[in-house]
């Protein structure tokens, strides 16, 4: 019984520490993007900043899941 509850949480911090990976190499990208525009486009600073949120609400769950460097 309790292995399926560790095995479920394994599945799960697995695949949150992959979408962190993934929201974080997006924002890299945008900032990316971002430096390299020549003129101003609220668009693109709009989808940084909506990366950079995701990102840093994934990390505050890890944190809270008390999940390390494995």
């Amino acid at each position: 019984m309790f292995k399926r509850k560790s095995k479920l949480k394994r599945i799960f911090d697995d695949k949150l520490r992959s979408l962190m990976t993934e929201t974080r190499d997006e924002w890299e990208q945008a900032k990316f993007i971002e430096n390299h525009l020549d003129d101003y486009d609220q668009e693109v600073f709009i989808r940084r900043k909506i990366t950079e949120s995701k990102h840093f609400y994934l990390y505050k769950e890890a944190k809270a899941r008390n999940l390390g460097r494995d």
